[in-house]
């Protein structure tokens, strides 16, 4: 798993009542369904999935599955205590020597007989079996005979929740919400000789429901292993060679020990040598990992993606993977052109920059002065543009934009668009990331050079460079050898949303290719285009108006690049992604290394994360010269309390910290809650994610917020004072019921259901709202409020919304 995302035309959406995740994305392979039902409902079942002596890798696909049996009959959407209660009962029937195919139960007022089911997929869809149902949970049992006792690991994914039981006797509970990837779970396992009795319980909550299972060995040992190693788990490496792992084993042509030195884990070094791995094994050509890396991510029939990876002036390495069109079976290479998405703001940033030093403007001039009646105007300067601390909301959030995304636009029509609306906050205030800034600087570089952004660009960084297929893109006149945008929303590639690229300007209408891209960053890196001067002035990270750098992703915004730190080494990159597209071009300047990964699918093939690869490149060209990192075993001396429970503010999100006994869990919102471990009393990792949090206390000794390490990239999160739910009669509630009107297409839709208040937004899921009077109400799952106002004859007639310290007054339209 990932955690780290720098994609960067991602939303930042202050309608938002979900938090999309800007500085920690969990990128998960998640299992796509097909399920065949053996057996309906009105079909007496006469056969039970046994498995003789079954071999390891492959999934049990083979189930007797009982439900859906809902985890409340009173509430549309139970509360997580209720939830947590409900998975950790046992089952509502007895469990010792069960034979469901001559069983049903009756479960409340309903009885609830066994199903076989046997899926062609690796995975159980319990939705396509029962259809989308939330908040349930179904129990699937199994029979597994074996010849001889023996020791194994279990692989488990689920979604959500998992709770197994093993010839009558508890062997394992994850508590989440999650999406399901193969072998989240690994449960140690004995099985006895003869008849053995797998079951499981699989819990609900949102959206996608089902489980996978296996047995892991040797085929899928190595890479559990592998991945292991890198994260720098030391708790989880014992536990695998324990049981059976070859600690020579190879995956991508890497052992353990190889991956423990590409990632800088010392300990694990350390740890393996003592366990005996042979450290004379001669570790691949950078080539070869890379290689096996793609070959392994981007199957047959799929779109792909081009890599290219450059240093010191040479190209290392160009190689196109997949498909740029499925119909036509036309492969991807290094020639093949895709759209960029953001990776075009450092264009736009630099021909400000080229107008700059042409005395044509100044960093400092004001919007007003290109565009006289934009409220506001004399507040913004092009530095707040460039840096997104201007306040613009950003334009690609509004709902009626996807609406009309396929369709051509002027300029001034879409500035039209967003220039009436309210700051988000103050010029400079801020950091927010936003397309309307780049869009108004693509606008302003036409205005003063007198050319189209279109020519600008061409005449003064593609034709100097050579770059003869990077280009503003036309959909009347699209290039030729251009890719096909795919997007993955089921379990196979759909031709993406074709934008018309009008509606992205200066922020994300270009095309381009790996090898144009690379001679970009050459001529960038090495002055040929901008002087030095104006580079530093580029790459210095912003400072918004409190001295800081606003959590710009987590890490630090130049003018058009991003400015991390990947391992002590300075690596400056940029991200763009829209439906159909994902890219990523960085540099590692004092190595002079350019890497450039371009696809064409977005949602993306599962694991097929520009910048995530991009970060693994890196390390396996740059290893020796970064700094190393922690490897982590669990602390078992620390104890404990409550006072790391609680919820801190992640600008956007809030991560609940819960415990169970004495585990910790964290929780992003919209993110799977996931166990932490503590490697001190106040500093604790997570074993999935490369990613650690410090609570830090107060002069009082109260743990006033946290240290999100993660990445290079820190990000501070307060503590958030607890609200206290009111006690109000919910007959009230249908006072507030309706819908209102936050614009631009934005509709939050206001229910009751039972003694629930729910309020969902445009395109989100419903969510609880909480009482702290009778006319103010919060989200549990963002740090959001909202006041019910009514007006001179007593109704509600609109809603002032409080988020990110913004405002929204949103009248009552139905």
């Amino acid at each position: 798993m990932k955690i780290k995302e720098k994609q960067l035309y991602t939303p930042n959406n202050r309608y938002s009542l979900t938090f999309f995740c800007l500085l920690i994305m969990l990128t998960i392979s998640t299992g796509i369904f097909e399920a065949k039902i053996a057996a309906q409902n009105d079909i007496e079942v006469t056969e039970n999935p046994i498995y003789r002596d079954p071999q390891p890798n492959q999934f049990f696909k083979k189930w007797l599955v009982l439900g859906p049996i809902p985890v409340s009959a009173e509430e549309t959407i139970p509360e997580k205590d209720k939830q947590k209660k409900i998975f950790e009962a046992e089952p509502p029937f007895p469990i010792k020597d069960l034979y469901p195919a001559k069983s049903s139960h009756q479960i409340g007022d309903k009885e609830y007989q066994w199903q076989l089911f046997a899926s062609e997929d690796e995975t159980i869809d319990l939705n396509q079996i029962y259809g989308t149902t939330e908040f349930a949970e179904a129990y699937v049992w199994a029979e597994i005979h074996l010849s001889e006792p023996k020791n194994v690991l279990l692989g488990i994914g689920s979604d959500d929740s998992v709770k197994v039981w093993l010839n009558g006797q508890t062997i394992h509970q994850n508590w989440s919400d999650r999406p399901i990837s193969k072998d989240q779970d690994l449960v140690p396992v004995t099985f006895k000789k003869g008849q053995n009795q797998l079951l499981l319980k699989i819990q609900n909550g949102r959206s996608n429901w089902g489980f996978c299972c296996r047995i892991l060995g040797s085929d899928t040992l190595p890479r559990k292993l592998l991945e292991t190693a890198g994260l720098g788990d030391l708790d989880t490496l014992e536990m695998l060679l324990s049981n059976g792992a070859d600690i020579n084993a190879t995956n991508y042509g890497l052992t353990a020990l190889h991956y423990a030195k590409i990632r800088g884990r010392d300990d694990v070094i350390t740890f393996l040598r003592k366990k005996g791995i042979n450290a004379k094994i001669p570790m691949p050509a950078p080539e070869t990992v890379i290689d096996a890396l793609f070959q392994d991510i981007i199957k047959e029939d799929s779109p792909g993606a081009a890599v290219l990876i450059a240093q010191n002036g040479e190209i290392l390495y160009q190689k196109g993977f997949g498909y740029a069109n499925l119909k036509n079976q036309i492969p991807i290479t290094p020639q093949t052109k895709f759209r960029i998405g953001s990776i075009t703001k450092q264009f736009t940033a630099s021909a400000i920059l080229k107008l700059k030093e042409e005395n044509l403007l100044k960093v400092t001039d004001r919007l007003s002065k290109f565009l006289p009646d934009y409220p506001r105007g004399d507040e913004v300067t092009i530095h707040h543009l460039l840096t997104h601390t201007s306040g613009i909301l950003n334009y690609t959030n509004y709902p009626e934009f996807a609406a009309a995304v396929e369709t051509y636009v002027e300029e001034e029509e879409m500035i039209e668009l967003f220039k009436a609306d309210k700051f988000d906050f103050d010029p400079g205030e801020k950091w927010s990331y936003s397309n309307s800034g780049y869009f108004l600087l693509g606008h302003i570089i036409e205005k003063v050079s007198g050319q189209s952004l279109k020519n600008y660009l061409k005449r003064h960084f593609s034709d100097p460079t050579g770059m003869k297929n990077t280009e503003a893109h036309d959909s009347n006149h699209p290039p030729q050898n251009e890719a096909t945008g795919y997007s993955y929303v089921t379990d196979k590639p759909e031709k993406a949303i074709n934008w018309d690229m009008s509606r992205a300007g200066g922020a994300g209408n270009l095309y381009s290719t790996i090898q144009d891209l690379y001679h970009w960053n050459e001529a960038i890196f090495n002055n040929k285009l901008l002087n030095q001067n104006t580079l530093k002035l580029a790459f210095t990270p912003v400072k918004i108006n409190d001295g800081s750098s606003g959590n710009a992703f987590g890490g630090q915004y130049g003018y058009g690049w991003m400015l991390m730190e990947k391992r002590g080494l300075k690596e400056i990159g940029h991200g763009g992604s829209l439906p159909g597209w994902a890219s990523y071009l960085t540099r590692y300047p004092q190595q002079n290394l350019t890497i450039a990964i371009l696809a064409n699918a977005s949602p993306a093939v599962p694991n097929l994360v520009p910048s995530a690869l991009a970060d693994t490149i890196a390390e396996i060209y740059l290893w020796q010269q970064m700094k190393p990192m922690e490897s982590f075993a669990t602390d078992k001396t620390v104890n404990i309390s409550d006072d790391y429970i609680g919820q801190y503010d992640y600008v956007g999100g809030i991560m609940t910290i819960t415990r169970e006994g004495n585990q910790l869990f964290a929780q992003l919102t919209g993110q799977p809650k996931l166990k932490i471990f503590p490697k001190s009393q106040t500093e604790f990792f997570w074993k999935v994610v490369d990613a650690q949090i410090t609570f830090v206390r107060n002069k009082k000794g109260e743990i006033a917020h946290v240290i999100h390490h993660q990445g290079g990239q820190t990000l501070t999160a307060p503590r958030l004072e607890q609200k206290s739910v009111a006690q109000i009669n919910t007959a009230t509630y249908s006072h507030y019921v309706g819908e209102y009107d936050y614009g631009h297409g934005a509709i939050l839709t206001i229910t009751k259901e039972g003694g629930q208040l729910l309020a969902q937004m445009t395109g989100q899921p419903k969510f609880e709202i909480f009482p702290q009077s009778k006319t103010k109400f919060f989200w549990k799952v963002v740090n959001a409020q909202v006041t019910f106002v009514k007006n001179d004859k007593g109704n509600v007639s609109k809603i002032i919304h409080h988020q990110a310290g913004a405002e929204i007054q949103a009248p009552k339209i139905k």
